[in-house]
């Protein structure tokens, strides 16, 4: 699936919760939206999410 496709199914789920659930639901929406790139970004190393939080490091 091309980047293109993912951001044409994201942008058509964030009109759909719009729709149902207003602003609210719109925003709710865009966070998880963003957490999940996020761990997903991770996951694949794109990023590094631990420069972001300092605290313990593993061995």
């Amino acid at each position: 699936m091309t980047t293109s496709s993912l951001g044409l199914i994201a942008g058509l789920l964030l009109g759909i919760a719009a729709a149902a659930g207003g602003l609210t639901g719109f925003v709710v929406a865009l966070i998880l939206g963003v957490a999940g790139y996020l761990i997903g970004g991770q996951r694949d190393g794109e990023f590094d999410l631990s420069t972001l939080f300092p605290g313990r490091r593993r061995g």
